[in-house]
């Protein structure tokens, strides 16, 4: 199981097309704190392991500006499996 596993089970499980969760919400959802990368846009961009995590769910992740918080809309088909 990977780290962000827990978060693509989490966003599979929403009803609702857009999800706002804070930095601690998600650090409690993975169980361990966010790299301090996080902190940058590009990190939220779908790449790398932590991108697979939401686009696996269908979704796609914008930090929100000046906040540790991040905004998760429903609408990337994920790959087939």
């Amino acid at each position: 199981m990977g780290k962000y596993d827990p978060l693509t089970v989490y966003l599979r499980r929403q009803k609702s097309d857009v999800i706002d969760l804070d930095f601690a919400d998600i650090e409690r959802r993975i169980g361990a704190l966010l790299p301090k990368a996080a902190q940058s846009d590009d990190w939220w961009s779908g790449q790398g392991v932590q991108g697979a995590a939401w686009t696996a769910a269908g979704f796609v992740a914008e930090r929100l500006r000046r906040e540790e918080r991040v905004r998760f809309r429903r609408g990337f088909a994920p790959a087939s499996s």
